[in-house]
């Protein structure tokens, strides 16, 4: 599913899902098409702007399954951060917030099985504060390993936790903001 309303493409969106949402509705920090987890919808602009261009940084955190095994050393490149181009050529050092392997997800994550689990792979847990396009995806091809699936987690303190796939959870502006680590 695409993370928006309106497309020109023959796709899957959001106003396809069982739910009356309120005109204005838009997404907060959309997932691409080969992403999933939590998406963040608001009628409320200010939002929008308070998460992505605010004095304080808002973490973000995904389940990550990498192709083939991570040595130590490449974990380490990681962890450290490393070169990605964000626009037009230009080089922006992505440093994670904190970085972990998972050595079985499933167990924390029931729904993370995958069909790929028999062949060489690397799950990781990646907490970001910046949210630079397809920033994840490209911090794994910097150190030469393919992003084979991508989940986002949480947005600060709101989780995906208790929602299912395609399910929606709808919040109060006061426990949003508070949830989102956000002061008006």
């Amino acid at each position: 599913m695409v993370s928006q309303f309106v497309s020109s493409d023959d796709v899957p969106l959001l106003g396809n899902l069982d739910f009356a949402f309120p005109e204005g509705t838009h997404a907060i920090g959309r997932l691409d098409r080969d992403s999933e987890g939590l998406l963040l919808l608001t009628t409320d602009k200010k939002i929008t702007r308070l998460i992505f261009s605010g004095e304080n940084p808002h973490k973000r955190t995904y389940l990550v399954m990498l192709q083939n095994k991570m040595n130590d050393e490449t974990f380490e490149r990681l962890k450290e951060g490393v070169n990605i181009e964000i626009e037009k050529g230009q080089q922006y050092l992505a440093k994670p917030d904190s970085l972990f392997r998972i050595t079985d997800p499933v167990s924390l994550y029931p729904w993370a099985v995958d069909v790929r689990e028999k062949y060489p792979h690397t799950w990781l847990l990646i907490t970001l504060t910046e949210g630079k396009y397809r920033q994840v995806r490209k911090m794994a091809l910097a150190v030469r390993h393919r992003c084979l699936r991508l989940i986002r987690l949480r947005m600060e303190e709101l989780t995906i936790e208790g929602i299912a796939p395609g399910g929606i959870k709808e919040l109060d502006k006061k426990t949003f903001y508070h949830l989102a680590g956000l002061y008006e």
